[in-house]
């Protein structure tokens, strides 16, 4: 039966693999000086409209976000994220063993609001306590929300306010901006934060995230941290071939729209069978089931558990790239038999 645990359970797109294929026996500059490398951050650059901008292309969204935080922050700088915050809850806590500490808040729905970086900014006020400096936020958000225009320009004008960088996480960005609920066009990203990244390993690539900074004193020697974090690819031009076809015809928002089109197709067979459900616009669907038949869809289906309550189970379904319509026919024709 087909997996709903991620959106990295399939290698690449089949247009990824096209383009990789292409080009295999090609020789190019190494570290990322390589003409794809060269036009994907031109693509990129032009889709985001970012004026002053530098792309970096790394392999994954852990080091993405590690190496990005543990180069901009002073060590006795902080970041602020959600207490769900990716960075927080999923990396293994790299971001701290790089010396800088986290400081955490509630939020609502899965995001940051200007009171919560208020509260931060009153209570660690002074040199006996860490030194906020960096929000970090994701889009989409650990919960599958998005942050619409308002709520992103509030961000920035906090950020502004009190001096703090503005760092997004995309490693859903293309599920976020191809929503049906996203009224954030790309272009904003250019002008409205610090630094965010394209993610790529969630959305149809074999592998990659394409950090733009946006900031030009924030990219300044950046490739010389990337080096000595251990992050910097010999064959990085093998990120370069993948987002240069992704973004040479709009390929990456493409994906990112069927991710979303086939969730919302498991949303509504799901409210059809009176399934409970959290509100989620991306292609991250969070429902509950009783614990007979959560344990069998979490064997059958390879979907997490995101929280359990009792004897109720709030399981998470994933799509991707290569989820379709029949996979998610299979698994509502699986429930209906079982509930």
């Amino acid at each position: 039966m087909y997996q709903f645990k991620n959106d990295y359970s399939e290698l690449a797109c089949e247009e990824i693999m096209q383009a990789l294929m292409k080009y295999f026996n090609e020789q190019n500059i190494a570290y990322g000086l390589d003409k794809h490398s060269e036009n994907a951050e031109r693509l990129i650059l032009e889709k985001f409209n970012s004026k002053n901008g530098k792309v970096f292309f790394l392999n994954g969204g852990t080091q993405t976000n590690t190496v990005f935080i543990s180069y901009v922050l002073r060590p006795y700088e902080a970041v602020i994220s959600l207490e769900t915050g990716h960075i927080n809850v999923h990396e293994t806590g790299s971001v701290e063993a790089s010396g800088h500490k986290i400081i955490t808040v509630k939020g609502k729905n899965g995001k940051i609001y200007p009171r919560d970086i208020e509260k931060v900014i009153l209570e660690f006020n002074n040199e006996h306590t860490v030194k906020p400096k960096m929000v970090y936020i994701s889009n989409s958000t650990e919960i599958g929300t998005i942050y619409n225009k308002e709520e992103l320009v509030n961000l920035k004008t906090i950020c502004d306010k009190y001096h703090l960088y503005f760092f997004i996480d995309g490693a859903r960005l293309g599920s976020a901006l191809t929503s049906k609920e996203n009224d954030v066009n790309p272009e904003i990203l250019g002008e409205i934060c610090d630094a965010f990244y394209v993610g790529g390993t969630k959305n149809g690539l074999l592998y990659g995230e394409a950090l733009l900074i946006n900031n030009p004193d924030l990219a300044r020697d950046f490739r010389f941290h990337i080096k000595n974090r251990g992050a910097t690819l010999a064959k990085g031009y093998g990120v370069g071939i993948q987002f240069e076809r992704a973004f040479k015809d709009d390929l990456y928002f493409s994906l990112a729209r069927h991710t979303n089109e086939v969730a919302s197709y498991l949303k509504e067979e799901f409210k059809k069978l009176n399934i409970k459900m959290l509100d989620s616009p991306t292609n991250q669907i969070f429902a509950f089931f009783s614990s007979p038949i959560a344990k069998k869809i979490i064997d059958n289906f390879g979907v997490e558990v995101w929280y359990q309550e009792n004897d109720i189970y709030c399981l998470r379904f994933v799509t991707s790239f290569n989820t379709t319509n029949k996979d998610v026919d299979e698994l509502i024709a699986y429930l209906k038999d079982n509930i």
